[in-house]
């Protein structure tokens, strides 16, 4: 899906992203913020930042507990590793999930963008199985759909910090910058 088509899609799926945070009433920014919204930053679809990779599956999927933007402790399954090359140098990313029956994978990362040119408390990705997952059986790793958490909008959201692994010395220039507008 790369070329032309995918990015497009990429393109299509942010503008749809906006008009939902301009107009949805479920939108997380504020009823005032929404009027004077002017989109979300995002770095330019890159391919580089776009991999198929096998998912290194953990035989025991362990539980970690991460704290989030409330003060709480969340759960969360260690399901595996996806190994990638960026820059000639190799990381590692672990894909977790909140849940071992829901399908999609959760990754939450930082990278050296976090705190200036994007949200401070690092960026996600979700991986949906009919989405994500190639007929070869490996998964669409897409920096270029790093989103921030809602919690980035609005402190009436809560969400979970990135855990110490999934922490990249690399920037990360792709996806979601930091939001625009200024936290009331």
């Amino acid at each position: 899906m790369e070329g032309d088509g995918w990015e497009k899609r990429i393109e299509m799926e942010r503008k749809q992203k906006d008009l939902f945070f301009a107009s949805h009433p479920q939108s997380p920014l504020a009823p005032q913020d929404r009027r004077a919204f002017p989109g979300l930053a995002y770095w330019p679809p890159n391919p580089e930042y776009r991999f198929e990779l096998r998912l290194l599956e953990y035989y025991d999927k362990g539980a970690i507990e991460v704290a989030d933007s409330g003060g709480q402790k969340r759960t969360l399954r260690q399901w595996g590793q996806f190994r990638f090359e960026l820059g000639g140098q190799q990381f590692a990313l672990e894909a977790y999930k909140s849940d071992p029956i829901e399908e999609r994978l959760f990754i939450p990362f930082r990278d050296e963008t976090s705190g200036k040119e994007s949200y401070g408390a690092g960026r996600y990705l979700d991986l949906e199985l009919e989405r994500h997952l190639t007929e070869e059986g490996k998964w669409i790793v897409d920096f270029n759909e790093a989103y921030n958490p809602w919690c980035a909008y609005s402190e009436d959201y809560v969400c979970p910090f990135v855990p110490l692994k999934n922490r990249l010395e690399v920037p990360i220039l792709a996806g979601e910058k930091q939001y625009p507008l200024k936290q009331r």
